[in-house]
């Protein structure tokens, strides 16, 4: 199992909210298949394929568990996959 595949795993089961790398969830939303506007600490992520976009900042080298939780329900509503060219 790949990185991206145990940190998919690990914000599905909600048990590490607070313990998510910030870097490590920024390439996983890439993976994702969003794209990425940079505002000052705002990491804003979008898809033309959704209606939603995501807004992230760190606090200190890790997510906020809030976004993460944010981040988990839209991925349960559309049902979102990783790409299968996982490489870690």
């Amino acid at each position: 199992m790949g990185k991206y595949e145990k940190l998919f795993e690990k914000i599905l089961t909600g048990k590490s909210d607070q313990n998510i790398d910030f870097n490590e969830l920024l390439n996983l939303l890439l993976n994702l298949g969003f794209e990425q506007r940079i505002k000052g600490s705002h990491h804003i992520f979008f898809s033309e394929d959704l209606d939603e976009i995501i807004n992230i900042q760190p606090i200190g080298n890790k997510a906020k568990a809030y976004q993460i939780k944010q981040i988990r329900t839209i991925i349960v509503n559309y049902q979102l996959e990783l790409k299968k060219d996982d490489n870690e």
